[in-house]
């Protein structure tokens, strides 16, 4: 369908309009496709990152053996248990403008004077899609490194520190390398599961304002079932394909050396 002529006018019609690549190259001369892309490789690294740390930090503290520390692991479970599309609607009503919870706080405070308009405005709206998927992914990173960490042996911690190693020196010299392939699961896994999102865009913003937070996903989406032109819709969900592809095949060419070592 990409290399085609689609519309809805031409959508039954049994034989189309075949055009090559020129569905592609009007892509890449679209300004919105290519805020698009900006938009979804900027979303993912930030989210990618900052979950990836707090999931981390969580974890290591997690590892410890304390009285509740099963029930903070699975209190911590909640926001990815939530229907995403459930967990947009409450990020919309917090980050509302006249009656959110957020800017209510914020005057209650004195922080601020007047209400933000944290969804309406491209400059703060980006930052509220990041905030509520950083919320759902840190439990996805936090559960992922925690079973890592438990495979583990603890003998070698006992050793380092009968050897005289401190904490730091046992984390770096043996943590992060026996985590390393839980990482790379993690960092592959979070990176497409990150790039691909659509339903928490789609309810918080639809992609507003003035387009300013489309994603790759949710452009597909507007092009194919919003001004109904299905070529450039599907260009643009084989253009995510090919990322994730790479990224798949990257992650896989890890494992295979690993392996082999």
């Amino acid at each position: 369908m990409s290399l085609q002529n689609v519309t809805v006018k031409t959508l039954n019609a049994p034989v189309k309009e075949l055009i090559g690549l020129n569905n592609y190259l009007e892509l890449f001369r679209d300004k919105i496709m290519i805020n698009s892309l900006i938009n979804t490789l900027v979303f993912t690294v930030a989210c990618l990152i900052v979950q990836f740390m707090i999931g981390f930090a969580l974890a290591l503290f997690l590892s410890r053996k304390f009285a509740s520390a099963k029930m903070v692991r699975g209190l911590l479970m909640i926001p990815w248990m939530i229907p995403i599309t459930v967990t947009a609607l409450i990020f919309k009503f917090i980050f509302s403008t006249n009656v959110g919870i957020l800017n209510q706080s914020l005057m209650l405070l004195k922080l601020i004077s007047a209400p933000v308009d944290w969804l309406t405005s491209p400059g703060t709206a980006m930052f509220a899609l990041v905030f509520a998927n950083i919320w759902i992914g840190i439990p996805f990173n936090m559960i992922l490194l925690s079973t890592g960490l438990t495979i583990i042996p603890t003998e070698l911690y006992e050793s380092a520190s009968i050897d005289g190693a401190n904490r730091i020196q046992s984390f770096f010299r043996i943590t992060l390398p026996l985590l390393k392939p839980t990482i790379e699961s993690v960092l592959v896994l979070g990176f497409i599961y990150t790039f691909k999102v659509f339903d928490l865009v789609y309810v918080m913003t639809g992609g507003g304002p003035v387009n300013s937070t489309h994603m790759l996903s949710t452009y597909a989406y507007k092009l194919s079932f919003g001004i109904f032109q299905y070529s450039k819709g599907a260009a643009v969900a084989n253009i995510m394909f090919v990322v994730l592809l790479i990224v798949s095949l990257f992650y896989l060419k890890l494992t295979y050396e690993e392996e082999e070592a």
